[in-house]
């Protein structure tokens, strides 16, 4: 099936920063001989979910099918309108659910009453894991050969001046995370970004997704923001837990 391996390639090859692309292009971010990449999009455009404008392809909202199957097998809406927009409510702030994808995190889930000024998210944004509480708070779920092997495939990117990117400093802070039971962190996805994190577990308490809340350190510090919501977190993730049990895919997919 190497020919939908590389269809999905050069589906992923467009994002918000390169919504429509050339031929060339397309190739080189799939990394893809440009013969192979045609053939991938005019099979793609016949299906519908590829369209172009003059030399440049852009995706179709037909594509939004594939991620609506595996939102709608988790029930998503309904933790969405309760859980998660609750929090958001009572904080004031947005809060999120994730679970971890190879090096990134994929938010699954999001509710807000106000935006970040440095940075938005939404439902199928995905970030590095190293600079996120999410992202600390699925790795302290990993195992120790999970974790190794993170630690061979990620790419630590410095996205602020403040990013942790020196592996034995981010291996105590997963460590610290998995003693505390949460994880915060300040100006290191985006400068003036604060968040707190707290595992999502199943019925076997392995965690499958992560938590969190997030503000604008302008708004609320660190410290404040850990002394503030990390049991309110903590209360919802268990609302949160016993919803999921209703979605055995999602406990043996944060396994993988």
């Amino acid at each position: 099936m190497g020919g939908l391996a590389k269809g999905l390639d050069v589906i992923r090859a467009f994002s918000r920063e390169s919504p429509a692309l050339t031929l060339s292009e397309v190739a080189g971010a799939a990394h893809l001989p440009a013969a192979t990449a045609r053939r991938c999009l005019l099979t793609l455009e016949e299906l519908g979910f590829v369209t172009r404008a003059g030399r440049r392809f852009l995706l179709r909202p037909k594509v939004l099918e594939l991620g609506a199957a595996y939102l709608e097998s988790m029930d998503i809406e309904t933790l969405t309108k309760t859980h998660l927009e609750d929090l958001a409510s009572q904080t004031g702030d947005s809060s999120a659910l994730s679970v971890l994808d190879g090096t990134e995190i994929v938010y699954v889930a999001r509710a807000s009453v106000r935006t970040l000024v440095r940075l938005e998210a939404h439902v199928g944004s995905r970030f590095p894991a190293h600079p996120t509480s999410m992202g600390r708070v699925l790795l302290a779920g990993l195992g120790a050969d999970g974790l190794r092997r993170y630690f061979a495939e990620a790419t630590f990117t410095a996205l602020t001046r403040h990013t942790v990117t020196d592996r034995s400093r981010l291996a105590r802070a997963i460590e610290a995370c998995r003693r505390a039971g949460y994880a915060a962190v300040q100006d290191e996805l985006a400068y003036g970004v604060v968040a707190v994190a707290v595992p999502v577990l199943d019925d076997a308490n392995r965690v499958v997704a992560a938590l969190n809340s997030s503000s604008h350190s302008k708004k609320i510090t660190q410290s404040q923001l850990v002394r503030e919501r990390v049991g309110m977190l903590q209360e919802v993730s268990r609302q949160i837990s016993r919803e999921l049990r209703r979605v055995p895919g999602l406990s043996l997919s944060a396994q993988t």
